[in-house]
């Protein structure tokens, strides 16, 4: 009998030194999860690499900008279904790291979307579920006034 898949893995919710959200717009590929969809960068953890650990590496390798560990803050953390998993588990930390500079940012998979705050609206429905769920807690912690 084989066992339920799990998967770990974090991802960020980025800040720019303006106060825009940096997000990643994934490529429209089938192999894609969450493909054309507008998500967080990030990814899944490797060997014994922590959540926070992954976090890091995964932010510079996406955006090609080092943040270091005490850039990142945990807002949120997920255990239970993996909606891209049939019978998959889905164990992840999210993050917030602010003051993002985007003059020195180099995206190596898909492309950079930069959301002001007051244009949140305009990608509801394009979110993919890591995405919504980290600005759902964003928005608790920091209303748009």
């Amino acid at each position: 009998m084989v066992a339920n898949p799990v998967r770990e893995g974090t991802s960020a919710l980025l800040v720019s030194t303006d106060g825009r959200l940096l997000m990643q717009l994934r490529d429209d590929l089938p192999q894609v999860s969450d493909p054309g969809k507008i998500s967080l960068f990030g990814g899944r953890r490797e060997g014994t690499e922590s959540f926070l650990e992954c976090v890091v590496r995964e932010i510079h390798e996406e955006i090609g900008y080092y943040l270091p560990p005490e850039r990142f803050e945990l807002i949120g953390q997920y255990s239970g279904t993996d909606h891209l998993t049939p019978n998959g588990t889905l164990h992840g930390q999210v993050f917030l790291a602010r003051d993002v500079p985007i003059d020195q940012l180099t995206v190596t998979e898909g492309r950079l979307e930069i959301v002001a705050m007051d244009d949140l609206a305009r990608i509801g429905g394009r979110l993919a579920r890591p995405a919504a769920y980290a600005l759902e807690i964003f928005l608790q912690r920091e209303p748009i006034i």
